[in-house]
């Protein structure tokens, strides 16, 4: 992927992992649930939430990751989602609350209200497409604050 142009879904990918200093098999097994089919389901869900860091341009500190709990639960209506959504901002503090509550958490709940499912894209086929052009054909907007994963301490 490191050969992938800048822009492109794949090379912003792999700069989100670099960034944020995770690695797509880091996540850990699937526990609690005992139907192999299942259990892929949710292993691959939380490989789409990785993939959606990249597409929504956020990074992994919490107001990143709440931002992304927004989304996925209007988007997909989830339990976990919306929890994670309800408690997540209860670690915030009051600027990164008010960023959340006046323009991030708008905007993560009203793209993932109109978007195309997520969870159904062959994200592995769609490396080399610009991540601008994977946006628009996922009805996705920009975020409209750019967080970096240098901020990652600051919550």
């Amino acid at each position: 992927m490191a050969s992938l142009p800048d822009g492109s879904f794949g090379r912003e990918y792999l700069r989100f992992l670099e960034d944020n200093k995770v690695t797509p098999d880091s996540r850990a097994e699937v526990k609690f649930v005992d139907n192999e089919e299942l259990a892929y389901i949710m292993l691959r869900y939380r490989e789409v939430h990785d993939l959606l860091h990249t597409l929504l341009g956020m990074p992994t500190n919490m107001l990143g990751e709440v931002a992304v709990k927004w989304f996925e639960a209007a988007q997909t209506g989830l339990p976990m989602c919306a929890l994670g959504a309800v408690l997540g901002p209860l670690r915030l503090n009051s600027s990164r609350l008010e960023s959340l509550f006046t323009s991030l958490g708008p905007w993560a709940l009203q793209n993932g209200r109109r978007a195309r499912c997520v969870l159904c894209i062959f994200y592995e086929r769609r490396w080399e497409q610009n991540l601008e052009d994977l946006r628009q054909e996922l009805n996705i907007e920009p975020p409209p604050v750019i967080l970096t994963a240098s901020n990652k301490r600051n919550t």
